[in-house]
């Protein structure tokens, strides 16, 4: 039997959702769009013409992480996911520190986000004309400016978020389905019209300039496909688990088609130069490059569209994570209490939207937009790619039974888990050792390679000195079993024979 956090019958989530919901929840946490029109400038800047082939190649790894998500959540359906999968197969210190770089990563998130909203409004208002308001001049490069806009969108869909999870997926969906259409509409017509010839060394991996740009380039890529694993957090709301295991790995393979055809497009339109020149701005001048106004504006009405909605899919996910450790004793109990009328966690999901709004508030540190972009995607790169690696090999460990009893299934469940781990700790290995070698001493900047490591790092120490206090202060029975607490049974699922 499991044990009850804090004396009580540990509360359960409404069951609402399906597989379409599933992917909306994921898409907008992966927000194709806002990759595709920010990441891709960012990512070539790094990796120069060859963002098809760095994609390709990032997306390996993530597919055998796919599987281990699939498969363990098979077995144990849990809000927690990582943070109870990898705390019962490995260790509850490793285990609690998945949990705790997701959170402290979507946080960073959600701040590098809601200035990219802002920006967004501002490069729109200044296309409709508004270049100036009481006297201050408009600038969708300012952090400072975007990040004041983009607060005021995370309070709305935050609000939005506590209200229930199938409103959420609703707006969502709708969102989604514009942002498609454009994407696909802009690209294709780019990928056909564009004046730049089509080179098959685009695909080409080895042209990249060196190994430590091919690491970083990389590491943005994982950025990019980061948060399909959004389908997983909710797999205490949907009908039937599978369903979350069916929208991840479909919202994945979206992403792969729709990063490469943004890829092609953008190589086809965009020199090397224009590419990495335009960072938060790029998806606009990509469409300025396509069409005349009015036209040209639907590409930054997407990318506001997908900021808006991975705003909301960055709250919603971290709320239930934050949930399954308050179950368990290891955050306090304010995490997991539920809503009587909306059956979410609201409590949690409005603290959520306020640390994102004061981390975003911090980071005005960083004067310049594409600065912070850089700065945030790189430290967040990193502790995702060690929390995936974990609980893929939570998984190898879970399922290694499997090599004696079949060994196609074995590799499957062990093998390619295995080599996904090992190929994204190698990679933020590698990445942290270049940041910390490239510089002698710390400064506020996102050239600095110290700095660049701090963030990180950080994130990695105060996840150990709260796990810390979560086992000696809270007594957590977590860190005697690093087991979970099933919201729907006394029992935990066995492992499978």
């Amino acid at each position: 039997m499991t044990e009850k956090p804090y004396g009580v019958d540990p509360p359960a989530l409404r069951k609402s959702l399906g597989v379409v919901d599933g992917v909306a929840i994921a898409a907008s946490s992966t927000a194709a769009t806002t990759s595709i029109g920010i990441g891709l400038g960012v990512t070539a800047g790094v990796v120069g013409l060859h963002l098809p082939a760095i994609m390709l190649l990032a997306f390996l790894p993530i597919l055998g992480i796919a599987g281990a998500y699939t498969r363990l959540n098979r077995v144990e359906p849990n809000a927690g996911n990582g943070y109870v999968w990898v705390g019962r197969s490995l260790n509850p210190w490793l285990g609690f520190l998945v949990g705790w770089v997701s959170i402290v990563a979507t946080v960073a998130f959600l701040a590098y986000t809601t200035a990219v909203t802002g920006s967004a409004m501002l490069q729109l208002a200044g296309q409709a004309g508004v270049h100036e308001v009481a006297g201050l001049t408009l600038d969708p490069g300012s952090t400072a400016q975007t990040t004041a806009v983009g607060i005021g969108v995370l309070v709305a869909v935050t609000f939005t978020a506590v209200t229930g999870i199938r409103t959420a997926a609703r707006l969502q969906s709708g969102l989604l389905v514009f942002e498609y259409v454009v994407l696909l509409g802009f690209c294709g017509y780019g990928i056909v019209t564009g004046p730049h010839p089509f080179s098959l060394s685009w695909f080409d991996p080895f042209a990249i300039p060196s190994a430590s740009a091919l690491a970083q380039g990389l590491l943005l890529s994982v950025f990019c496909y980061w948060g399909f694993e959004a389908a997983f957090t909710v797999n205490e709301e949907v009908r039937d688990p599978k369903d979350a295991s069916r929208a991840g790995i479909i919202t994945l393979v979206t992403m792969l088609g729709l990063f490469l055809l943004g890829s092609l497009a953008f190589q086809r339109v965009l020199s090397e130069e224009e590419l990495a020149g335009h960072g938060a701005e790029g998806l606009a001048f990509f469409g300025e490059r396509l069409a005349s106004q009015p036209l040209a504006a639907l590409p930054l009405v997407a990318l506001m569209f997908s900021a808006v909605a991975s705003l909301q899919a960055g709250v919603i996910p971290t709320a239930r994570g934050m949930f399954a450790m308050s179950r368990d004793r290891t955050l306090g109990p304010v995490w997991s209490r539920v809503s009587a009328r909306y059956g979410t966690p609201a409590a949690g999901t409005l603290l959520i939207g306020a640390l994102a709004t004061g981390v975003a508030v911090l980071a005005l540190v960083i004067p310049r937009l594409a600065d912070m972009i850089m700065a945030t995607v790189n430290a967040v790169g990193i502790v995702v790619s060690l929390s995936y690696a974990l609980t893929a090999l939570a998984a190898a460990v879970r399922f290694r039974a499997l090599l004696r009893e079949d060994w196609r299934q074995g590799i499957r469940a062990v093998v390619l888990p295995s080599l996904s781990a090992a190929a994204l700790l190698g990679l933020g290995g590698y990445l942290a050792w270049s940041f910390y070698t490239s510089t002698d001493h710390l400064e506020l900047s996102a050239d600095n390679g110290w700095f660049l490591l701090l963030t990180p790092t950080l994130m990695v120490v105060s996840g150990f000195l709260a796990a810390a206090w979560a086992k000696w202060v809270r007594k957590s029975p977590y860190f005697r079993t690093g087991r979970g607490t099933d919201a729907d049974a006394p029992q935990l699922l066995a492992a499978p024979h």
